[in-house]
Formats: structure tokens, C-alpha cells, sequence
């Protein structure tokens, strides 16, 4: 589903579907249906491709969630569990390697430590494995221990986590990790189009967080960011896309509570 929906919200998507339509009309330039189509195609990404349309179905998503403070969590051990998004890994002619994170996981990591610095006796989980077993980059959840580290926080304070594939299988493989460390109090950090997903499928996982959403990454965007169709618009509908989606499968799936 992710790389359908990725695709569709791409310019390859926009280019194959219009492809598509005028082919269509072409070969049946009398079909009121390919007329219809090619309309049809073309106002979809449009809007969709317009940032201030894409954020504005997606604030559904973020509606009552709000920047974490010290006084969301008590005194006491806790986990601050955050997940991953990608990694991208450089290679020289001779194959030496330089991993660094996503910018989405970079603006989870920045929320890691800010949170991390205003909690005491907390740890800190990075969560996150290879979507794709074949894939060359490094683990997410690897790349952010990296960054973690380089932001000042202790590695002995850190545990990784690389064996999960999404959402779900994170809110399984760390749920009996916070057992086996003694944590009941746990902090989720993840991005805040995908903190509503993320809170429901820990929840159905045993673990209730209190959530701590990272700025989007995303800032300081013109007029014309806002209200022309772009690559930044696709990318932003292809999120709140994939949000949408990604709760109705896992709430049928039993993955997901309210």
C-alpha cells in the first residue's frame, strides 16, 4: 500500500494517469466518459498537489494534539519511544559508507532529545528497521541512535530497535521491551500526521503513550508554496493519503484502538 500510494502522489503518477487519459481520447475521442476522465484526472492533482489543500484535509489527523510538555509525565522511569521513517546511506568507488537519517526522522530525533532533556531516569528506544529486507540503506532505527548520540544524548541511555517493518510490528516487537526493562510510563515521538496511527496501534498493543509530536519538517513556506500546485503538495497528500488508509487497514486488521 505504501508504495501504491506513493507512486499515485508522485510526478510519475501524475504523468502515467494523464498518459492514461489522453491515450483514452485519442483512440475514442467521441467518449464523453474519457472526457470526463482526463477533467477528472487533472482537477484530483491539482488540489491534490496544492500544499494548502493537502494540510488542510490533513489537520483531521492532528486535530487535539499539541507540542509535549514536563508536566504530561510523572516522576519516574520512562521510555521515550521514537520512531523511525528512513535512513539514506552514501557510498564512495571503493564502497566506504556514510548513513544519516531521513529529514522526517531527523525532526523525530530533534523531538527525542528535547523531550529526553526534560525528563528524568529517561530512556530513549529508536525504533525502526528496513521497510524492504533488500534495501541498502541502514536501519532507521540505527541512523537515529547515530544522531541521537551526535546530539548529546548518552548511547548508554539508548536501545535499539531494527527487527520492525512499520507501525504495527514497532508496537509489538517494543511492547515486551518496555516489560523486560521495568518501564510503565512511556513517551511516543513520531511525526504529527502519524501520531493519531501511532497511538491507536500501541494502544492495541498494550501501551498507552503520551504522544510528542515533531515540528514538520517543512517550515517558513512562501505564499506560493501554499497555493500552487508542487512536488512539496504531492508529497504532503501522499502523507495524509497514507494516514487515512494506513488507520481503516489497521482497524480491520484489529491492529488499531480508539
Amino acid at each position: 500500500m505504501t508504495a501504491l500510494v506513493g507512486y499515485i502522489f508522485s510526478a510519475g503518477g501524475v504523468v502515467a494517469l494523464l498518459l492514461v487519459c489522453v491515450v483514452w481520447l485519442r483512440t475514442r475521442p467521441g467518449s464523453r466518459l474519457a472526457r470526463r476522465s482526463l477533467l477528472a484526472v487533472a482537477v484530483f492533482y491539482a488540489c491534490a498537489g496544492t500544499y494548502a489543500v493537502s494540510h488542510s484535509v490533513g489537520l483531521v489527523l492532528i486535530s487535539g494534539l499539541r507540542p509535549f510538555e514536563q508536566a504530561d509525565v510523572a516522576a519516574g522511569p520512562t521510555a521515550i519511544v521514537v520512531l523511525g521513517s528512513g535512513s539514506f546511506t552514501a557510498r564512495d568507488w571503493t564502497e566506504n559508507q556514510f548513513s544519516v537519517v531521513d529529514p522526517t526522522a531527523a525532526t523525530r530525533v530533534l523531538e527525542a532529545v528535547r523531550v529526553f532533556k526534560l525528563i528524568d531516569q529517561a530512556w530513549i528506544i529508536s525504533s525502526g528497521g528496513r521497510v524492504d529486507p533488500d534495501d541498502p540503506d541502514a536501519p532507521t532505527g540505527q541512523t537515529m541512535r547515530d544522531a541521537l548520540v551526535q546530539l548529546g544524548v548518552p548511547e548508554a541511555r539508548i536501545v535499539v530497535e531494527t527487527k520492525s517493518r512499520n507501525t504495527h510490528e514497532e508496537a509489538v516487537v517494543v511492547a515486551p521491551l518496555l516489560a523486560s526493562m521495568g518501564i510503565r510510563q512511556t513517551v511516543l515521538v513520531t511525526s504529527e500526521i502519524h501520531m493519531r496511527r501511532s497511538l491507536g496501534t500501541f494502544r492495541a498493543a498494550g501501551i498507552d503513550a503520551v504522544p510528542a509530536i515533531a515540528r514538520p519538517p517543512f517550515n517558513n513556506l512562501s505564499f506560493s508554496d501554499w497555493v500552487l500546485p508542487s512536488g512539496l503538495g504531492l508529497y504532503e497528500g501522499a502523507q495524509v493519503a497514507h494516514e487515512v488508509l494506513g488507520i481503516a487497514y489497521y482497524a480491520a486488521r484489529g491492529w488499531y484502538r480508539s
